[in-house]
């Protein structure tokens, strides 16, 4: 049966992740990891996909983006494939795939999913005993949001905005939200919502949603529907 089309909304938060073909390396060096990382925002800006965090990981990548299209998305991932497929095979003598054919993406309610989100990408590193700070790791977009650096890629959402009047406010309130996130069910939520490619909100986001997209999102129950009674 035809996997069923992975859903784009314009004007709504999304989280993607690409994974490496057979979970192989998608960086070798930081060569790899800063063209990589021009690849996205050049193909961003090209689609029209504002991108509010990120991580580079050695086999996977995380992003969290807003299109102004509907196309957007699947027009920047196909662009960035392309490309830096090309440059990473070119640099390494190698040939052939080297991210999985599908990348996996999920709408989120960024009123209760979109800071939590970028917090879950921030602490990628930390999760896979990488580094024991997310502020150690430099291929995130961590170093930006907490003002350690500038990132020319990120455009922050309105919400992380909303965090304090200045951009220390900000930056101290994000900092804060990154190390309590640490083992909460909603980073557990975020993953699952992820890899299972399903919108992740409350039922009247999901409703509308469906209204929307005229697609069924919820998840059915499995087993027998309940006799009725009598």
């Amino acid at each position: 049966m035809a996997r069923q089309a992975r859903l784009t909304v314009p004007g709504y938060a999304h989280h993607i992740i690409q994974r490496g073909n057979n979970r192989q390396a998608v960086v070798l060096d930081d060569e790899d990891r800063r063209r990589l990382l021009e690849g996205i925002q050049e193909h961003g800006a090209a689609a029209q996909v504002a991108v509010h965090a990120y991580v580079l990981m050695s086999n996977h990548l995380h992003l969290l983006v807003t299109p102004a299209t509907a196309e957007g998305v699947p027009r920047m991932m196909q662009a960035l494939g392309r490309s830096y497929v090309r440059q990473f095979n070119r640099r390494h003598e190698r040939s052939g795939t080297l991210f999985e054919g599908r990348y996996r993406s999920t709408l989120i309610e960024s009123e209760r999913y979109l800071l939590a989100c970028m917090a879950y990408i921030d602490l990628n590193p930390v999760r896979a005993g990488m580094v024991a700070g997310a502020a150690d790791y430099p291929w995130s977009s961590y170093g930006h949001l907490v003002g350690l650096r500038v990132d020319p890629l990120i455009s922050p959402h309105p919400l992380y905005w909303a965090l304090g009047n200045t951009p220390f406010e900000r930056e101290r309130a994000y900092a804060q939200l990154v190390e309590a996130a640490q083992g909460s069910a909603v980073q557990a939520e975020l993953a699952q919502g992820v890899h299972a490619g399903r919108a992740l909100g409350d039922a009247a986001f999901i409703a509308d949603l469906e209204r929307r997209t005229k697609r069924r999102l919820q998840q059915a129950r499995r087993g027998r529907p309940p006799r009725a009674a009598g």
